[in-house]
């Protein structure tokens, strides 16, 4: 039976399955990597240690003894999205590679809207604004900055695609990941001309751009014989990260939408047709689905502010943990479930690192609000989670104001792991949410793609119908679904209230 690899270059670590075309995973590795961040609000990583992690993990792959190198049909590739490699002549890598957290390029987003007219017609060429994350800003930043560098750039990758250049020799990418560059049309589908002529950037920069299923070539000799696999495996186009973990949660038809809370949080929604925020609230991307595109709303600190919670203040939960031998999130959530619904008007804002969905804002900062005598240890726990949940919600709203039909909620991610936190979701959303049987993320939809492309399936849809199965679900609880709707309101009126105050306070910061 045939086997296919998913192989994700996350921003923490690689991450590589194996997957037999009935679904089952049969073995999965992953290895870690620095992240560099050299001044304030600045990210790099090596893009050298991402191709060592995939040699590393498809090697403990193949170790595991269950997979044959001739069993392997074909590979997926998917990656975090937004990060450039700059690549000169010899294809070597010039500086690191800058990420998609990096917060350097205000100036060059604010520049980029200029050049074109405004922020509308930048949403009318591209379907999405300017932010800092993208691709596109950090190469005028490079202009601007590194003019030395950027003359000797030949071409520029995102971080999966580094990693095809390396197993294949050839430099393409995927029409999903390419549309996070700020550079693509996405209506059609290609780069845009008009935008990279009034950017000044040469469309022979860029690679070829492929629909996600499509072969975009063979491992070479000298790769397979570094991976320890067979000269000419399939690569296909693969995906970004969102794009692809979509496809492995089964988020390829009209109505089935995916939450996914992990450190960050996503709410995904497959469009078969381009459906864009005049606002620019949502990203509106190609899908990894042939022909079909997805709105995604991006909170970029979720499950991030349990996580700062937890190294930050619960050295006694971490303690207690490690004397029982759990985790301590468990016991985290455990106190937090001892709080009420709306934890008695405390709200916590989860924006300890700016947010973009719905405000797009890098000044907005974390709060707590509303803090009495009355509240303990489990009410600022639970708050924090609340607060995550009350962000997700906000993406929800804006693609139900767009008209996408909501018939299904998929959740993924480690906030779909605790029953705790599936429960709050079901009251804050308000909605049934469901679990599937695949927790793979993108390295499962990269499998499927690869699965899909080589002729395996007839296409990612079918290949997800066949794989992908709903297991549980959870309904809203009434009480907590009444509480909750009456807070969220209050918890959207409180930003708009501290949005100057967040801006003062940055300005603050800048000039100490």
């Amino acid at each position: 039976m045939a086997v296919f690899l998913g192989i994700d270059i996350g921003t923490s670590g690689t991450k590589t399955i194996a997957m037999r075309e009935d679904g089952t995973i049969l073995a999965s590795a992953t290895a870690e990597y620095p992240l560099m961040s050299p001044r304030p609000g600045w990210s790099e990583q090596n893009p050298d240690d991402w191709w060592d992690a995939t040699i590393e993990t498809v090697k403990k792959v193949l170790k595991t003894g269950k997979i044959k190198p001739d069993e392997v049909a074909g590979i997926g590739l998917s990656g975090q999205m937004h990060g450039s490699v700059f690549l000169d002549k010899q294809q070597n890598v010039i500086r690191h590679a800058i990420l998609w957290n990096d917060q350097r390029t205000a100036d060059e987003c604010a520049e980029i809207e200029t050049r074109v007219g405004g922020r509308p017609k930048l949403i009318e060429m591209v379907a999405n604004p300017a932010l800092t994350g993208f691709t596109a800003p950090k190469i005028l930043w490079l202009q601007k900055n590194e003019p030395k560098s950027y003359a000797k750039t030949t071409q520029i990758l995102l971080p999966k695609d580094f990693v095809r250049l390396k197993l294949t020799g050839e430099f393409a990418t995927d029409v999903s990941d390419a549309s996070g560059t700020l550079l693509l049309d996405v209506r059609n589908r290609q780069w845009s001309k008009p935008l990279l002529e009034k950017l000044e950037i040469k469309s022979t920069l860029l690679p070829k751009v492929f629909e996600s299923e499509d072969v975009t070539g063979t491992l070479t000799e000298a790769a397979a014989k570094l991976l320890g696999l067979k000269k000419g495996v399939p690569v296909v186009a693969g995906a970004g990260d969102q794009a692809a973990g979509a496809v492995g949660n089964g988020i390829v038809k009209r109505g089935i939408i995916s939450a996914t809370l992990g450190t960050s949080g996503v709410v995904f929604a497959h469009s078969d047709d381009v459906q864009i925020d005049p606002t620019g609230r949502v990203h509106t991307f190609c899908h990894a689905v042939r022909g079909k595109w997805h709105i995604m709303g991006c909170v970029l600190s979720a499950g991030g502010g349990l996580q700062w919670y937890r190294n930050q203040l619960a050295e006694t939960e971490v303690a207690a943990a490690k004397k029982i031998k759990t985790d301590p999130y468990n016991i985290i959530t455990e106190q937090a479930a001892e709080a009420p619904p709306g934890c008695e008007g405390l709200f916590f804002l989860p924006y300890l690192t700016g947010e973009r969905t719905p405000h797009a804002d890098p000044n907005a900062r974390g709060c707590f609000i509303g803090l009495s005598l009355r509240h303990g240890r489990s009410a600022i726990i639970r708050s924090i989670m609340e607060g995550a949940t009350y962000a997700m919600r906000d993406c929800l709203e804006v693609i139900n104001e767009m008209r996408i039909p909501i018939r299904e909620i998929r959740l993924s991610g480690g906030g779909a792991r605790s029953d705790f936190w599936r429960q709050m979701q079901a009251d804050v959303y308000g909605r049934r949410v469901s679990m599937i049987n695949a927790e793979e993320g993108p390295a499962f939809g990269a499998a499927l793609l690869a699965a899909a492309g080589t002729g395996r399936f007839k296409g990612v849809v079918e290949a997800c119908s066949a794989l992908i199965k709903v297991t549980s679900s959870t309904d809203p609880q009434a009480e907590a679904k009444r509480i909750y709707t009456k807070s969220y309101p209050m918890y959207g009126k409180l930003y708009r209230s501290l949005k100057n105050d967040f801006n003062d306070i940055a300005k603050i910061v800048a000039e100490s």
